[in-house]
């Protein structure tokens, strides 16, 4: 096939899809190109159904190549391993628009894979992952409800800006990506810096408006070079099967919805299945029993929303399950929350540590490091399933990022809080967005650590029941059954003055705006009512961290000096760790970290870093070690590695005939700054420590007198005394050896 290149204007850029040219053999591949960012997108699918599942065996991989940005990778064998965060991430938000656009009887293997090819660091190739496979499922023979365009809005100066570049989004308070369709929104995902409702809402509209042109695009490739679709396998169900399921079951599947707690709820449902397999074993499959009583409770369960607006153990449409919330209840943590929401409950630890302790990033974005980790766990306890214990799944890698996202915002700067902070949220129990109490947990532990934030944070999850003719139910605090048969799982977390992030997933072919907004209106009336339980028991952070945490302190120091404090090989910064058993950091810039438990231990090491560091000033005291007998005065180390001149007059109130008469090397002694010269030399007088203020010698004394410089070193060919006698024996020059200057 000849290659086909179509291109259209994005944000002010061209955004062009390629095909024809790379990968030929795959069953559909493009090329996305948007500024300098390129990426390679291909999708292979099995002709023939996986035998024995019944979901859609869709994959998406995203991988990272860091020749794209210039990097070679770190690690022993310099090669890319396992993906990164950041590439599970945008396999989900891949994964996410795409997964309720192909049919559910689809049964063979898909997969679609991301390479990032260039990466300018510019414009972000995680949304071209997505209209890549969009493009590709669009070309292929896979029946498709799409094409699909993905954008960027940021929120920058009072405006919304399309695309922004990656360095913009330093200064935006909304990172907000919209995939949608020519009618409806697919996905939204954002973080946010506690932005209205209302803007978000803009921002929606503004991207679906955006994307049209990418849509276009897409039909252009697909009229071009698209291949006819197969048709959708049918997988029906047992209509009899059905029917005589529901004769039994619809008043008992009705009469265990209204049972509130969870697990009579489930014995009470566990019981029917055994008895509609006991009555109708002889006449049906099991396979088709069971795949009828799933079909009725998901009939009952929306019906009773729809019509009576009766939800789940008779609670209101808006109405919150019940909240507890406790803080500090591990005593040897840095802080810690609990957080209850019905039988949804997350247990969120907290832990501070030197800057040393963030983590280092290597991938292809312009972040090497971040100081906030939020990991999530989620254990088969938790849903009271055996489950094998084992690396961190994908679901829990997105929901650990989308907590994250949320608390960020309110978060204190580094300037004013130098921690690293690292926050595991532990899911205890789970009926219904764990992710959302993970967010509440998260902000109670982070106040109880005593970290300085702006602001509570919470977070909500929304569903939504939709009718045939159009009529729709939005929910607040979305529970676990009603998720599984519900139509949308729309989280959002936020303060009291904004939103922080939001995540919206759909079982649909997409949601329309109206939705959107009666969502995000109904969800901030729950996100207040549970920042108003969590302020009860927490309203402020504590005043202090905990006393097993690190004190953190931050200084400043010239950055010519950072190899003073770093010694040969490190040999000087070891040092100082040894002897005050503090963390120390030191960044390019200057900017040194000092942590300990011990305060005097901090002071100690901030002493020392401050003694190598430090300038000396006229009119500055030391107490300091004789290091060189001169015959005309006496070295003085003053600060480490730098020492001054005490003159030999300058080394008692009375005339001195020998410097040894006085002091030896290695004596302490103080002194005080009288001058510094312009090469930096620096002279010192013992006599003016203990001179009364107003005999002490001026700047420049006593060699104004004494006929020699105003550095205080002698001059060549001018004896700085008056009286004949010279300090230095040379063999009859006046200039002492070069060495002793």
């Amino acid at each position: 096939m000849e290659p086909q290149s179509f291109r259209c204007d994005v944000g002010g850029r061209d955004l062009s899809i390629e095909t024809g040219k790379l990968a030929q053999q795959a069953d559909a591949a493009v090329t996305i190109r948007y500024g300098e960012t390129v990426v390679l997108v291909t999708m292979c699918f099995n002709r023939e159904e996986r035998e024995g599942v019944d979901f859609l065996p869709l994959t998406i991989d995203y991988e990272e190549r860091l020749y794209a940005a210039g990097k070679i990778p770190g690690g022993f064998i310099r090669r890319e391993g396992r993906p990164s965060e950041h590439a599970t991430l945008a396999c989900r938000q891949t994964d996410r628009p795409i997964r309720p656009l192909l049919p559910k009887e689809w049964h063979s293997d898909i997969q679609i894979i991301t390479t990032v090819l260039s990466a300018d660091q510019e414009n972000d190739p995680d949304i071209l992952s997505v209209i890549g496979a969009s493009a590709c499922l669009s070309l292929s023979e896979i029946p498709f409800d799409g094409p699909v365009g993905a954008v960027n809005i940021g929120y920058i100066n009072g405006e919304l800006v399309l695309n922004p570049l990656l360095a913009q989004f330093e200064e935006s308070q909304l990172d907000l990506i919209v995939v949608s369709a020519r009618e409806k929104i697919i996905m939204v995902e954002a973080g946010a810096r506690e932005v209205s409702e209302d803007i978000v809402m803009q921002a929606i509209r503004f991207a679906h408006e955006a994307n049209q042109d990418i849509i276009g695009l897409q039909e252009q490739l697909q009229q071009a070079a698209g291949k006819p679709k197969v048709e959708v396998p049918s997988s029906e169900l047992n209509a009899e099967a059905v029917d005589a399921v529901a004769g039994i079951a619809d008043e008992k599947i009705s009469q265990a919805l209204d049972i509130a707690d969870r697990v009579p709820r489930e014995q009470a449902l566990d019981d029917l299945k055994a008895e509609l397999l006991e009555k109708f074993s002889e006449t049906y499959q099991e396979k088709d029993i069971l795949e009828a009583l799933d079909t009725r409770l998901k009939y009952v369960l929306r019906t009773r929303i729809l019509d009576k607006e009766q939800r789940i153990g008779g609670r209101g449409l808006t109405e919150i399950r019940p909240l507890s919330c406790e803080v500090g209840l591990l005593p040897r943590t840095h802080g810690s929350g609990l957080f209850s929401r019905g039988l949804t409950q997350v247990l969120s630890i907290t832990t501070l540590g030197s800057t040393r302790k963030e983590q280092m990033l290597d991938g292809l974005g312009i972040e090497d490091s971040k100081r906030f980790m939020h990991h999530y766990n989620f254990p088969g306890f938790s849903n009271g399933e055996v489950r094998r214990v084992g690396s961190t799944s994908r679901r829990e890698i997105g929901h650990g990022a989308l907590a994250e996202r949320a608390l960020t915002p309110v978060l204190p700067d580094d300037e004013d809080f130098p921690y690293a902070i690292r926050l595991v949220s532990e899911v205890l129990s789970s009926n219904g967005s764990t992710s959302m109490a993970s967010v509440c947990a998260g902000s109670l532990s982070l106040m109880d650590a005593g970290i300085p934030v702006k602001t509570a944070v919470a977070g909500i999850a929304m569903g939504l029941i939709t009718g045939d003719d159009g009529k729709f139910v939005v929910l607040s605090d979305l529970e676990g059954q009603e998720d599984y048969h519900g139509d949308m799982d729309f989280k959002i977390a936020g303060t009291g003055n904004g939103v922080t992030a939001i995540q919206m997933d759909t079982k649909l072919k997409g949601l329309s705006l109206e939705i959107i907004e009666k969502t995000l209106s109904q969800a901030k009336e729950g996100r207040l009512f549970i920042l108003d339980k969590m302020n009860e028991t927490i309203s402020a952070s504590r005043p202090d961290v905990s006393p097993y945490a690190p004190r953190m302190t931050k200084i400043k120091i010239d950055p010519s000096k950072i190899g003073a404090v770093i010694g040969t090989g490190g040999k000087t910064i070891r040092s100082i760790i040894e002897e005050t058993k503090a963390t120390i950091d030191v960044s390019d810039d200057g900017t040194v970290v000092i942590g300990s438990p011990d305060m005097e231990a901090t002071q100690k090491a901030i002493a020392i870093i401050e003694g190598l560091t430090k300038d000396a000033e006229v009119g500055d005291m030391y107490t300091g070690k004789v290091s060189r007998i001169l015959d005309f005065g006496a070295m003085v180390e003053i600060l480490p590695g730098k020492e001054g001149l005490v003159h030999i007059s300058e080394l008692e109130e009375y005339r001195v005939g020998k410097v040894e008469d006085v002091v030896k090397i290695g004596d302490e002694i103080t002194v005080k700054v009288i001058n510094i010269d312009n090469l930096g030399r620096v002279n010192l007088s013992r006599r003016a420590v203990f001179a009364k203020e107003e005999d002490s010698p001026s700047a420049d004394y006593p060699f104004r007198r004494s006929g020699g410089t105003s550095s205080g070193y002698p001059s060549r060919g001018k004896p700085p005394y008056s009286g004949g006698q010279r300090p230095y024996r040379t063999g009859g020059g006046s200039q002492p050896p070069a060495e002793r200057r």
